[in-house]
């Protein structure tokens, strides 16, 4: 009986319901039976390619057809390695709150080489920005509300038991299901999410 408490307590991250969600990081109807959340870091390299070339594939076939909600969440890496991610995680969270997240994502994944080395992060922010959304996400970057929705975001992703990222969860219904970094290759999830569907 121990073991089967022990066991449970170690799985009740992954049963949980999900979290409350910023909208403007979410795209499709919170209704579909499938909620999917990608927690990402810009300046991951395979963060970049699962943004340029599985999101895209979702969006079309689960997302736009009402079959997935799908939220972007924040959990930026850390160490001396990754001097900007979590700024980067910052300046998309206060683009969202002016409706403009997934330009300054796409921007901000298609210019990494070049800010995630340099630390011009704002340039690839305001590239993609009229010059009055500029001046509130420069203003709403340093909300504390704005880094305190970041740090939630890594630390539930952390709870969650994520150690790398890209990291995914497939919910459906009550239960959350962690998918394996191996898994994220679009014909795999492709199949997954078919069949949960199904059933």
């Amino acid at each position: 009986m121990k073991l089967f408490t022990a066991v449970l307590i170690a799985l009740l991250p992954c049963l949980a319901a999900p979290p409350d969600v910023d909208k403007a990081k979410a795209v499709g109807n919170p209704a579909a039976p499938i909620v999917i959340e990608v927690f990402g870091s810009f300046d991951c390299p395979h963060c970049k390619v699962l943004h340029e070339t599985t999101i895209p594939l979702l969006v079309k076939d689960y997302v736009a057809t009402g079959k997935v909600f799908l939220v972007q969440r924040e959990y930026p890496l850390w160490g001396p390695y990754h001097p900007y991610a979590w700024q980067a995680a910052q300046f998309a969270t206060a683009a969202a709150r002016v409706g403009k997240y997934s330009e300054v994502a796409d921007s901000l994944f298609a210019n990494q080489a070049a800010w995630s080395t340099t630390g011009r992060v704002w340039d690839a922010v305001a590239a993609v920005l009229p010059p009055a959304d500029q001046k509130k996400v420069q203003e709403l970057v340093r909300d504390p509300g704005v880094m305190a929705e970041v740090q939630r975001d890594h630390d539930e992703g952390t709870a969650a038991g994520i150690t790398a990222t890209p990291a995914m969860f497939v919910i459906n219904g009550s239960k959350r299901y962690p998918i394996p970094a191996e898994k994220l290759e679009y014909s795999l999830l492709k199949s997954l999410l078919d069949g949960f569907l199904k059933k």
